[in-house]
Formats: structure tokens, C-alpha cells, sequence
């Protein structure tokens, strides 16, 4: 009998941006390129923001968004390396303060101290990406060893369209730098 090895395990962290709605993307990417995912959503992510059944469905695993009781098992390994996609001024600032008020910022704090490779695309409006504490944020984390991916504002193209989030850019930002 032969053992199939383990297969890299991924922490998704979702913020409440509107593109969240198309983190499935994410998951099924990740999934094909050979990890496992677990779901990790701020709070009010779960309002809405994205569907946590379909989540579910993909990943075969709850997605988290409170902590659990010590007695609770784990529903998740350790992780290879984490993903925050999208990451919205509010959890990128909190992070880097060590804010970890909620299971998802948390889990970022613990998994910088860990050494746990990051990879984050910002989903932030201009005005508040230009706010100086979301600069030193920025500053502090990349200095920390965090792979940022390029800043998404949603900001509507001549055509009135929106961009695309470029969700798999995250995966190549974990697996070449």
C-alpha cells in the first residue's frame, strides 16, 4: 500500500470587498495547481460578500470565521502559505498593528510569526489607499517578508466596465515570488 503524499495546504483569508463574490476562481485555481484550500473569512465577509456554501463545496471543508474552542479539533493543518485575496485597508492595517481581533487577522499575525509565506492582493479605493497608515501598513508588511500583488481599486475603464481581479496572481506570488 502506498501513501499519497501530502499535498500543500493553503489558508484563503476573504475580506469584505465586492469582488470576494469571485474568490471560487481562486479556490479552483488553487485546487488545479495542486493545493488544498481552507476557507478563512472576516466577519463581515460572511455577510454576503461571497457564497460560504459554494466555498464549502469546492474545498470540502467549512469556511472559519469565528475562533473555536479548545476542545474543538482543528479543521485544518498547518499551513504551507496563506493567501488574502481580496485584502481591504481595514484587515491590512490591523495586521500590521498585530491586531488579531478576529480569526482571519489572527491567523495572518500567527502565520507572519510563524514564517508562513504570504501572499496578499490589496482591494483598496484610492482615497484610502493614499491614507498615510495604510502606506506604513504596506511598508511595515513587505519589510516583514509579505508578497504584494498590484493594488485593485474597481475603478470603472473608459467602457464602463470593471477590471478583472486577477485572483490567480496570488498563487504565482506564493509559488515564485
Amino acid at each position: 500500500m502506498t501513501d499519497e503524499p501530502r499535498k500543500p495546504f493553503l489558508y484563503l483569508v476573504v475580506c469584505a470587498a465586492g469582488v470576494a463574490a469571485g474568490v471560487g476562481r481562486l479556490i479552483t485555481a488553487a485546487r488545479e495547481r495542486g493545493w488544498e484550500v481552507g476557507v478563512i473569512a472576516t466577519p463581515v465577509a460572511m455577510n454576503g460578500f461571497f457564497d460560504a456554501a459554494e466555498a464549502e463545496a469546492r474545498t470540502g471543508r467549512p469556511v472559519r470565521s469565528a475562533w473555536r474552542s479548545p476542545a474543538d479539533p482543528r479543521p485544518f493543518p498547518p499551513p504551507d502559505a496563506v493567501a488574502v485575496a481580496p485584502a481591504t485597508f481595514n484587515t491590512v492595517n490591523k495586521w500590521a498593528a498585530g491586531f488579531a481581533d478576529t480569526l482571519a487577522v489572527g491567523t495572518l499575525c500567527e502565520a507572519l510569526g510563524l514564517g508562513v509565506p504570504i501572499g496578499v492582493l490589496p482591494c483598496v479605493a484610492d482615497a484610502l489607499a493614499a491614507h498615510p497608515a495604510y502606506q506604513e501598513s504596506l511598508t511595515r508588511l513587505r519589510g516583514l517578508g509579505v508578497r504584494f500583488g498590484d493594488p485593485y481599486t474597481g475603478t470603472p475603464e473608459a467602457d464602463g466596465g470593471r477590471p478583472e481581479f486577477a485572483w490567480e496572481r496570488v498563487l504565482d506570488l506564493l509559488e515564485h515570488g
